[in-house]
């Protein structure tokens, strides 16, 4: 690969990561990240924040601290009226003001499918982290249980109502803030956000840049209520579906998981938690950050172990 020819630039630090790592003048560090998504609820003002959070999520994967934004906006103009483009981009300027992140403009334009989101820039005060760092031995930890794929297209099928899609509402409204501050109190080596490409996704791309390879226990991933029911009915959106395929040449299942358990671990996210990868040392330290009343519990899910980059053995017992 060709360098980089501007200063600021590195090398790329990973495969797939999760924003751009710049080194600016006087040795200070930033990190620079894109993300927008279509409507994945009803209300305007509450996907407007949820993409905001997810937007963000970026950031905090990489032990930054969020600091101004730029939104990014398409849609129909002969559907959505300016009205409600306004509830969008309140919930998102809302829910960046509760990042101490400023919205300081945009850019919108005409697109048959709506979508929102932000170009996020945050500083980083101290070790930056990446999908590299990864090593034998670390422990793996989950910030939010998974699910919001499946409960998005149950909601869309109407096997489940507003008030059983709530959990996953609130989760996917929880800025990462927590989990990147109990990561690096953990000493984390490595972490990425779990989003569009799911657990198993995001933890092969990881394991690849690290060049190590990875087990989980699928009995120890967080889930949201219902979820391995709502898959075995096959309310499973494409995506995940396409993650699951994606996946399955690296990853060795235990053959006592369904295709429904498999499909909730490759669960395509939405403003997904932090998985982090930290010596055995410091997990006890990044649990016992998980303090804040009402917030998604962490979860020790697994470990890197060594075997061919990227690779993945999920257990179920």
């Amino acid at each position: 690969m060709a360098a980089f020819p501007h200063p600021w630039v590195r090398e790329p630090v990973g495969f797939m990561e999760d924003a751009a790592l710049l080194s600016a003048p006087g040795g200070s560090q930033l990190v620079f990240t894109v993300d927008f998504i279509t409507p994945i609820v009803d209300d305007a003002t509450t996907f407007g924040a949820i993409a905001a959070a997810n937007s963000l999520s970026d950031v905090y994967a990489m032990g930054g601290e969020p600091q101004a934004a730029l939104a990014v906006c398409g849609f129909p103009d002969d559907k959505i009226g300016l009205e409600l483009l306004e509830r969008i981009f309140r919930g998102g300027q809302e829910k960046s003001a509760e990042a101490g992140c400023a919205v300081v403009g945009g850019h919108t334009v005409v697109d048959p499918e709506l979508k929102y989101g932000l170009a996020v820039l945050g500083s980083v005060g101290g070790r930056a982290l990446t999908q590299t760092g990864a090593r034998p031995g670390d422990r793996l930890v989950l910030t939010k249980a998974l699910g919001s794929g499946i409960s998005a297209q149950a909601f869309r099928k109407g096997r489940i109502d507003e008030g059983a899609l709530a959990p996953c509402i609130e989760l996917m409204l929880t800025l990462n803030d927590r989990a990147r501050d109990a990561a690096l109190a953990g000493g984390a080596r490595a972490a990425t956000d779990v989003t569009g490409f799911g657990l198993l996704g995001h933890l092969h791309h990881l394991a690849q840049a690290s060049g190590v390879a990875a087990r989980i226990d699928a009995r120890a991933v967080p889930r949201l209520a219902g979820i391995d029911v709502l898959a075995a009915e096959g309310l499973v959106p494409g995506g995940s579906r396409r993650n699951l395929d994606y996946v399955a040449p690296h990853v060795d299942f235990d053959p006592r998981l369904s295709e429904a358990q498999r499909l909730v671990l490759a669960d395509a996210q939405t403003s997904g938690g932090l998985l982090v990868a930290l010596p055995p040392e410091g997990v006890d330290a990044m649990l016992a950050a998980d303090g804040r009343p009402g917030a998604p519990p962490f979860a020790l899910i697994g470990e890197i172990e060594s075997g061919p980059p990227g690779t993945i053995r999920v257990q179920s017992d």
